[in-house]
């Protein structure tokens, strides 16, 4: 795709603004946290800061992976801070949060790829929010089955982990990354009593027939919530852009989905694995 080419209409967005945005933001900047919605420059976090909701990124913002599509910093973390449970939860009873959706870096070089932290911090948001709802869009654990069971366990109401994109485009998007671990992991999850969901970017190079088939990998996982949207590439040295997938695309892999067996499908340009995630429940 030509660098010069610019977005369509369907994906301009508003600037983010308002009191509710600017609240949310302070109560970021004031508790020393993280969002996914700021390291992934997320093109909704205007819409989602102006009412009032954040997806928090837990254990640091450097992530030891090196994916092509993602704008969080590669590189070897610091150490994690044990504080930062309570801090998130304290957090999201100041923002008034009904949903809370958290996520997190991959920390492969830990023994339990920050599973106790994850365990934790579900712990304390429903201690000091009892009626908020949960969310945690989890790493892939490389078949740690233990540190699994710590971060899914803790009483969340939905489990997400990601398969990003097809597998024909693995080893490009995310070469230390597995495809069939992955679905493994999902399965997994769901065997587990979890409500699952998982999420993909188009526009990076798949053909219709590709995602089709990934749909079905899904749904034999037991995998009940899927959401699709469109790439953005962060930089020039992140995986380019091969196309700018029409809305009707989008509509129609909705469809195709539902067709399928999800319960829930999420399709659009501006869609992002967090999106509209309190109606998923």
């Amino acid at each position: 795709m030509s660098k010069r080419e610019r977005k369509p209409s369907w994906l301009k967005v508003k600037l983010p603004l308002g009191a509710s945005y600017r609240q949310v933001k302070h109560t970021v900047d004031h508790y020393n946290l993280h969002t996914i919605c700021q390291s992934g420059n997320c093109p909704n976090m205007g819409e989602c800061w102006s009412a009032g909701t954040a997806t928090f990124m837990i254990l640091g913002n450097i992530c030891t992976r090196s994916c092509t599509f993602c704008n969080v910093k590669t590189g070897k973390p610091t150490e994690y801070d044990i504080d930062e449970p309570r801090r998130v939860a304290e957090a999201i009873r100041l923002m008034g949060v009904k949903h809370a959706v958290i996520t997190s870096v991959n920390r492969d070089e830990l023994v339990d790829k920050g599973g106790q932290i994850w365990h934790n911090t579900v712990l304390e948001v429903k201690k000091m929010n009892p009626k908020t709802t949960i969310e945690t869009l989890i790493p892939e654990v490389k078949e740690d089955w233990f540190a699994l069971e710590l971060m899914i366990s803790p009483g969340q109401e939905i489990v997400s982990h990601n398969l990003e994109t097809v597998q024909e485009l693995y080893k490009r998007i995310q070469p230390q990354s597995n495809y069939k671990r992955s679905l493994e992991q999902l399965k997994r999850i769901r065997d587990y009593g979890k409500r699952t969901k998982s999420g993909i970017m188009v526009g990076l190079g798949e053909t219709p027939d590709q995602v089709y088939k990934l749909m079905d990998d899904l749904v034999e996982t037991g995998t009940q919530i899927l959401t699709i949207g469109q790439y953005l590439q962060p930089t020039l040295n992140h995986a380019p852009l091969v196309e700018y997938v029409h809305p009707d695309q989008f509509a129609l892999y909705k469809e195709i989905g539902i067709e399928k067996g999800f319960e829930y499908v999420e399709s659009g340009p501006l869609v992002r694995s967090s999106y509209h995630a309190e109606k998923q429940l």
